[in-house]
């Protein structure tokens, strides 16, 4: 038993999904967000194994929002024996009451369609992470609590919660530890909102800690101007660059709020005459769900009133069933389609793009973080064929980018966040950010900061927090995870991009002939011959 208090890195620890931070004191222990990992492959692995720590002791979770990299994983910790409470604040609860089941369900029927290939390959069938019931069972462990308000969460470790700007119900974690002499005081920024955010007030949090827990996925960028003209300015010209005749706009976007933020400022553009009317088409189930919770929550929002205008516009329709979202291929003339999920890594957005990827008429608009090994990343960095769902597909639709819909603030903002919670005595660690980011960030800081007290933990490292610095306690066989593993391309992404320069190579060479010398090249090559 430490005579300090130790803090253990689970996940967001050199990437930006699978946020997951254990703080022991004595025998009390206090997890921070339990979520799930997202980008290649290999990342996504450790969602199937064994947590690195016992869920039956953990004493109290804190969650700092309901987005899924934070959340995804509680009806895991459920199932493997967590009993306790879930502190967030009502909003978070709210939308962690549909994105749960939604989650479980996509689980169970991803598993499905991989038990049939199984089966045909003659393969072992595999569990889902975690079903229905045991999203259920999380849900009865949720107590809401209010913002700036002190809750005991162990008899010597309290917190309260900070808006954090960055979704509906998002905070801040204000922890204090009833250590020797004084307290110790920590702050875990959970994702921090940019300013001039559409739906929500700007980031909010006390000063003077001993350590910072800060997120750093914008940390190495600057964005352009975020007022509301500038942002709507730029999706306008989105707008109309796409607007072909037969043509389709469709955006890849997180269900809660950056569906209801683009809604709001659509149909804001086509109500001023800005862009022409033209259908709205919400193509998913939780999207639909997350806007009448959003909708019940408008009057404590900023601009609340104009998204639940937008709901209610003429040209907005939302799909529910399957044949809803079926017989959105068959409209004529253009139309903007906005699907999760916001990385093409699941949902109805990648039956969207399978159907206008290979198009020229097509636009794809990506308008918010694209981790490493997603299809979304893949299309941004310029994929002229991608595989969806075993399909090989021709890229012709125009990608576009629009970094001004982020909900997570730039690297002058995180900056200026962590200089309005000074002091901070013992150090600052940077976490929930790519290796550019994160280094992007620790120079930022190390204008204000003392370059040895900016920490940048790997995943499942672990350190002791004395009043004067962090001391690096981590055990090289607790690790799960390479640090050069977290934030990468895996060798997942390697082979199916080399089998796509295969095919493209064998279709592109003049004869038959030149396609032989090619796979016997090939051959000659995995034989180990010169």
């Amino acid at each position: 038993m430490s005579d300090e208090p130790i803090l253990r890195f689970h996940g967001a620890a050199g990437a930006v999904t699978g946020s997951c931070h254990l703080l022991e004191w004595q025998d009390q222990r206090v997890l921070i967000d339990c979520g799930m990992f997202q980008g290649s492959k290999t990342e996504k692995e450790l969602n199937y194994r064994p947590f690195p720590f016992q869920p039956h002791r953990i004493d109290a979770v804190i969650l700092t929002h309901a987005h899924i990299d934070h959340s995804g994983l509680l009806p895991k910790l459920a199932k493997a024996g967590y009993e306790g409470p879930i502190y967030a604040t009502q909003p978070t609860a709210d939308l962690c009451s549909i994105m749960l089941p939604d989650s479980a369900h996509i689980q169970e029927s991803e598993v499905v369609h991989l038990n049939r290939r199984n089966e045909r390959r003659g393969r072992d069938s595999v569990e889902p992470i975690y079903t229905a019931e045991d999203a259920a069972v999380s849900l009865t462990l949720f107590r809401p609590v209010a913002l700036e308000v002190w809750q005991q969460a162990t008899r010597s470790i309290r917190f309260r919660l900070w808006n954090a700007g960055h979704l509906l119900g998002s905070a801040s974690v204000e922890i204090e530890i009833a250590t020797a002499n004084r307290p110790l005081r920590l702050l875990f920024s959970g994702d921090i909102g940019p300013e001039h955010k559409l739906l929500q007030f700007d980031p909010k949090a006390p000063a003077d800690f001993d350590y910072v827990i800060c997120e750093s996925t914008y940390g190495d960028r600057e964005r352009l101007e975020t007022s509301d003209p500038a942002r709507r300015a730029a999706l306008m010209a989105e707008v109309r660059a796409a607007n072909h005749h037969d043509g389709a706009l469709i955006i890849p976007s997180f269900a809660v709020e950056r569906t209801q933020e683009l809604l709001a400022d659509l149909v804001y553009l086509m109500e001023t005459k800005a862009v022409d009317t033209s259908p709205i088409i919400i193509d998913s189930p939780l999207a639909t769900r997350a806007s009448e919770i959003f909708a019940r929550h408008a009057r404590g929002m900023e601009n609340g009133q104009l998204l639940s205008k937008a709901l209610h516009a003429k040209n907005v329709r939302f799909t529910q069933t399957v044949e809803q979202s079926k017989a959105v291929d068959f409209i004529r003339g253009f139309h903007i389609v906005i699907a999760a999920s916001g990385m093409c890594e699941a949902g109805r957005i990648r039956h969207r793009l399978k159907n206008w990827l290979w198009r020229d008429n097509g636009t794809v608009l990506l308008v918010g973080y694209q981790a490493a090994g997603t299809l979304g990343r893949i299309l941004e960095d310029g994929a002229a064929t991608v595989r969806i769902q075993g399909d090989e597909i021709t890229v012709r639709a125009r990608i576009r980018k629009l970094e001004i819909y982020s909900g997570h603030a730039d690297g002058t903002e995180l900056l200026s966040w962590v200089k309005a919670r000074q002091p901070i005595r013992a150090g600052v660690f940077l976490v929930h950010g790519e290796e550019v980011a994160l280094a992007g960030l620790a120079q930022r800081l190390s204008s204000i900061l003392v370059e040895s007290r900016i920490v940048t933990p790997h995943i499942d490292s672990a350190f002791k927090l004395t009043k004067h610095a962090a001391i690096d306690v981590s055990e090289a066989r607790a690790l799960r995870l390479e640090p050069l593993k977290a934030g990468h391309h895996d060798w997942h992404n390697t082979l199916q991009s080399f089998i796509l320069k295969l095919q493209a190579e064998l279709q592109n060479a003049a004869s038959d002939k030149e396609r032989g010398v090619v796979l016997r090249k090939l051959k000659r090559a995995l034989a180990g011959e010169d």
